[in-house]
């Protein structure tokens, strides 16, 4: 994919220590500015911003997509196939439970991709995908 633009997106949280553990310690994004009630992380080029607002945090809606029940509401990264594949083992070894485990989605069809769903400590879901092919990534 050509030309890279960084995206922002602002999400709520119940704690900055555990969300710093989670994005900063497990996910390895570099911490960026923060005060007590929110923090930024480079997540993998973009920018999110974690804001305490425990009373945003949503209930978890689900759409079916290939079969599985997936979180309408989450946000991730296509990350390449080996890293995807290392960061699944990773989450593995550190217990996370997946709300969708690793999986090829759409085998052998137009967007054939690898994905995972996985909660962060506030119950905000993530999604990680991967493209053999990255031609596939907004193919119809």
């Amino acid at each position: 994919m050509s030309q890279f633009k960084p995206f922002h997106l602002a999400f709520p949280i119940r704690d900055i220590a555990e969300t710093r553990a989670f994005y900063g310690d497990l996910l390895g994004c570099e911490i960026g500015r923060s005060t007590d009630k929110w923090i930024d992380f480079n997540f993998f080029g973009h920018q999110l911003s974690a804001h305490i607002k425990p009373e945003e945090l949503a209930l978890a809606h689900t759409n079916t997509v290939d079969g599985k029940y997936v979180p309408v509401r989450h946000f991730g990264a296509i990350l390449p196939w080996g890293e995807w594949h290392e960061l699944a083992d990773k989450l593995k070894a550190n217990g996370i439970e997946f709300v969708i485990e690793p999986y090829i989605r759409f085998q052998g069809e137009v967007g054939e991709q690898a994905t995972m769903f996985f909660l962060d400590p506030c119950g905000n879901a993530l999604e990680f995908k991967s493209f053999q092919d990255e031609t596939q990534i907004f193919a119809k």
